[in-house]
């Protein structure tokens, strides 16, 4: 077969990109053994540092494990003599009265408005009563007829009288028995008739009395000296006797000087409160610069079944009156003590009824029941079920028993103490 022709030189191949290097073919070899052994070596140690650190895993929680599990414990502590009860309370006027209308009419003027001081016996307000006075026209009439009809009655009874004397005075024989008889009835008639007459002039000044009597509300006056919070009338205005649910009053008065708090006590402190009437601090919502001194002066005496309370009023003499009625106001007062110990509100648990865990010297814990006393959300006083001195644990673990043993940390130890033991 005839061999090629050979091409032209300017088809030729360069020479050098024929000619081929040994010596770089060995140098990549030679790197690929240097990473693949890195990465091997990478690879047992990341292998073996992964076992070191589960190993010491393992042992520190097999040791954590075995450990008494740590608690922080306190002092029961002696309760102090007294505590401060802090409670809502609202302040009330010492009269609150509403006026309603004693007679029917329209109003013809008001004299107050709100907010003006009124004198007891004052004049509020006028009423027109053309219905009422027409009454009492007519019942002056009736009256007058009925004094009137007595002294005819008067008349008629004197002549009656005088007719039966002179009948019954004649001789025998001149007059009959039955018409001297008919003369004695009709004598004790007429004084009948008269009594009548009487009776009637005095049922009819009594109805004048009444209504004159009614005559007197058409001024509204102040019952006692305060202030007007309220006024529901105006020129014009239909106003009808009587007071209820159906009507309306005409003012509001109150008198706020001095001023009443009330308070509801709960049930836990209402012993106290009956027993002591102490002294009370009433600070005014708000305003902690505004003061004021107030004693327990009556209570209910009763326990409110439905919120377990008692109410308890304050008296305070308000000489500046700036206590309004209606305020929300904050009493605090200072209460004795029952003998007991007080400890932190974290040291209760439940299970189910109130308990303490107490730890001994040993590091052993104890639950025991208690009886709380009072409880003001940060500290509890316990009644009985536990000493003054004993450590007690706080925020317990309910996976902790009775007869397990614990790591106690004191935390009524000072730093110094601690560094020292």
């Amino acid at each position: 077969m005839p061999a090629d022709p050979p091409l032209p030189n300017d088809e030729q191949p360069p020479k050098k990109m024929l000619d081929y290097d040994f010596r770089t073919g060995s140098r990549m070899s030679i790197v690929a053994l240097v990473l693949a052994g890195v990465l091997v070596a990478g690879f047992f140690y990341v292998n073996a540092e992964r076992r070191y650190k589960t190993n010491k895993l393992a042992a520190t929680t097999r040791e954590e494990m075995s450990r008494p599990p740590p608690v922080d414990v306190v002092l029961a502590k002696s309760s102090p003599l007294t505590h401060r009860l802090v409670l809502p309370g609202e302040t009330a006027a010492w009269h609150d009265s509403k006026i309603y209308a004693r007679v029917n009419g329209y109003v013809k003027k008001w004299l107050v408005d709100i907010g003006d001081p009124v004198s007891e016996g004052q004049v509020l307000a006028l009423i027109e009563t053309p219905e009422l006075d027409a009454q009492l026209q007519a019942a002056r009439a009736k009256l007058s007829a009925a004094e009137a009809e007595v002294n005819v009655k008067q008349a008629k009874d004197d002549f009656a009288k005088s007719t039966y004397e002179r009948w019954r005075s004649s001789p025998q024989g001149v007059v009959s028995d039955q018409e001297r008889e008919s003369k004695k009835a009709a004598a004790i008639a007429a004084e009948s008739e008269l009594v009548a007459a009487k009776a009637q002039v005095t049922l009819d000044k009594a109805d004048v009395d009444r209504l004159t009597s009614l005559t007197e509300f058409k001024q509204v006056k102040a019952p006692f000296g305060g202030t007007i919070v309220e006024r529901d009338i105006d020129l014009g205005d239909l106003v009808t006797a009587g007071s209820g649910s159906g009507m309306s009053a005409l003012f509001r008065v109150v008198q706020s000087r001095p001023m009443r708090v009330f308070v509801d006590v709960p049930q836990s402190a209402a012993d106290r409160l009956l027993t002591d009437a102490p002294e009370a601090d009433i600070a005014v919502g708000g305003d902690a610069s505004r003061h004021y001194e107030g004693k327990v002066s009556r209570t209910s005496r009763a326990i409110n079944p439905r919120s377990r309370t008692l109410r308890v009023e304050i008296d305070i003499p308000n000489a500046d009156s700036r206590l309004v009625p209606g305020l929300y106001v904050e009493a605090k007062f200072s209460l004795k003590n029952a003998i007991g110990v007080q400890v932190p509100a974290a040291a209760l648990s439940f299970r189910p009824a109130p308990q303490v865990a107490v730890v001994d010297d040993k590091n052993v814990v104890e639950f025991r029941d208690v009886k709380i006393g009072v409880d003001d959300g940060n500290v509890v006083q316990i009644e009985s079920g536990l000493r003054e001195g004993e450590r007690v644990a706080l925020n317990l673990s309910s996976q902790i028993v009775s007869g397990m043993t614990v790591e106690a940390h004191d935390l009524d130890a000072s730093p110094r103490d601690d560094k020292e033991s």
